[in-house]
């Protein structure tokens, strides 16, 4: 308050007149308060007024509801933090209703220290911009140039692992189920193209359009079975949860995984390890990711001075029961 009121050029109390909205100051001071306010980033809060000799020692972690590698990453951050003295305030991102700066700015408003920023849709300026406010780390995405740490697997080799793989098993059709604007689609579908042409495939790819949830994969089987061209002999998903539900609608309608078609998604998420299920994926290490953003925010919090950091974990391909060789047509 004390430098809002040197910015307007008017006295500490009655600045706190026109936060509590308290009789004593005209139109015009109340409007340059809040103005002066806006520009210095300032948040009256109830509890950062108790706080205000003290650090929070609270991280906000933004997150997906529906996300299970979101779910996994949170289980990995919670132990890592209360290690290091911090608690974690969780807030969910629910689009279009509640987008990803209304989450931010309502992690903000309950004093976190700093952020821990899983995947979602954030734009490059935004986050820019973001970094110079506050201490934050994005896990799942790059913004090369902005002024946050980041933390991902080496998508473009989980790819490879993954073509590679199947490649190796006999097979050439080989589709892509794409993953439209989520966390890591846009480098798993470049990927796929350059691994697909290195093995003397281009001519083979085909990529159909997804996100990542079972109901794009539902989708791209419906598309697949209606279109009247022969199947792919395998199906690469953009990530699991896509992958569950392109193996439910396919099983449905008659065909056998992977006998009939091979299938493989991206995570290793709890729901790939059941026994029924059984699919074949690339694993991210999800507490390893939780224990390096938690370690990087912290580090960043105790020296505001370092120099954004880009860490990178190796993925590993956990090979089950839904790929297999192709039968022969």
């Amino acid at each position: 308050m004390a430098d809002v009121a040197a910015h307007v050029g008017v006295s500490r109390a009655l600045v706190s007149l026109v936060f509590r909205n308290e009789p004593g100051a005209s139109d015009e001071t109340r409007e340059k308060v809040f103005a002066a306010a806006r520009e210095l980033g300032y948040r009256p809060d109830n509890a950062a007024r108790l706080l205000a000799r003290s650090r929070s020692k609270v991280l906000g972690v933004m997150l997906t509801v529906r996300n299970m590698f979101h779910a996994d990453l949170v289980e990995g951050i919670y132990p890592i933090a209360e290690q290091l003295g911090y608690e974690i305030l969780l807030s969910a991102a629910l689009p279009p209703l509640r987008d990803e700066p209304k989450v931010i700015e309502a992690l903000l408003g309950h004093r976190c220290e700093g952020l821990i920023l899983l995947g979602g849709h954030l734009e490059a300026g935004y986050i820019a911009e973001l970094g110079k406010r506050v201490p934050a780390v994005v896990v799942g995405r790059r913004f090369p140039g902005a002024p946050v740490d980041s933390v991902h697997v080496a998508e473009a080799k989980g790819v490879r692992l993954i073509i590679d793989h199947l490649v190796d098993l006999g097979h050439s059709s080989i589709l892509l189920i794409d993953g439209g604007d989520e966390a890591g689609a846009a480098e798993r579908r470049r990927a796929y193209k350059a691994a697909m042409r290195r093995h003397g495939l281009g001519e083979r790819i085909r990529v159909l359009p997804g996100d990542h949830t079972e109901d794009s994969g539902a989708q791209a089987a419906r598309t697949l079975l209606s279109g009247g061209r022969e199947l792919p002999t395998a199906v690469f998903a953009s990530n699991d949860r896509c992958a569950l539900g392109f193996m439910d609608s396919i099983r449905r309608a008659g065909f056998d995984v992977p006998g009939d078609v091979s299938v493989v998604g991206y995570d290793d998420s709890h729901l790939a390890r059941l026994s029924h299920i059984d699919l074949t994926t690339v694993g991210q290490d999800p507490v390893r990711q939780a224990e390096l953003a938690v370690h990087a925010v912290v580090e960043r919090l105790n020296d505001p001075d370092l120099d954004p950091r880009e860490i990178v974990l190796q993925p590993k391909l956990v090979v089950r029961g839904s790929s297999g060789p192709p039968k022969v047509r």
